[in-house]
């Protein structure tokens, strides 16, 4: 785990990891209804900050119920962070999260923000990391089908993987721009 330091290149561009360290893994590259993937790797594997940035949104209370299927319940227990570049990366489904995660810290590139398990929807399932990818929006907006994921990540996955510098921003900046800040909500 990289703690300390900020994790910077020698050029002054983020660093990015990959966000599940200290397991195998593997994740393909499809998700079923919307862009995002799934990270399939053990229970309590580690989810760690894919770059330096804030913690922008923590949920450490389950409240998925398969009866009423409600949207902002799927993910579970999780955790988002808007990096330096301006991206927000999610992670969810996690079995815990640390008590020093709350919204407002500082995080570097390779901090812990919780373990990996099948809370939400994945309840009953093999215990993966949902990763997405998108921009921030205004928590009071309710819109988490954008904070779940509008950009499919594999691309970058693969990159941070094996060490290498890719930035999601341009897609996402396209994206957004594309649909607006709160495109419509799925039905």
């Amino acid at each position: 785990m990289l703690l300390g330091l900020p994790v910077i290149s020698a050029h002054g561009a983020p660093v990015y990891v990959f966000p599940v360290t200290g397991c195998e893994y593997t994740y393909a590259k499809a998700h079923h209804d919307y862009p995002a993937t799934d990270i399939l790797a053990p229970a309590g594997c580690k989810f760690v900050a894919p770059i330096n940035g804030v913690v922008d949104e923590v949920n450490r209370i389950d409240r998925w119920s398969g009866k009423k299927s409600l949207g902002p319940d799927r993910g579970g227990l999780y955790v988002s962070i808007i990096g330096d570049d301006g991206v927000r990366y999610y992670g969810s489904h996690l079995r815990s999260i640390p008590a020093s995660i709350e919204a407002g810290v500082l995080v570097k590139a390779g901090r812990l923000l919780g373990s990996i398990g099948s809370s939400g929807s994945a309840r009953g399932t093999a215990p993966h990391l949902h990763f997405g990818i998108s921009w921030p929006t205004p928590l009071e907006s309710g819109a988490w089908w954008v904070r779940r994921g509008m950009i499919w990540p594999w691309k970058y996955l693969d990159a941070w993987k094996v060490g290498k510098d890719a930035s999601p921003l341009k897609e996402i900046n396209a994206k957004k721009s594309k649909t607006g800040e709160i495109p419509a909500a799925p039905k």
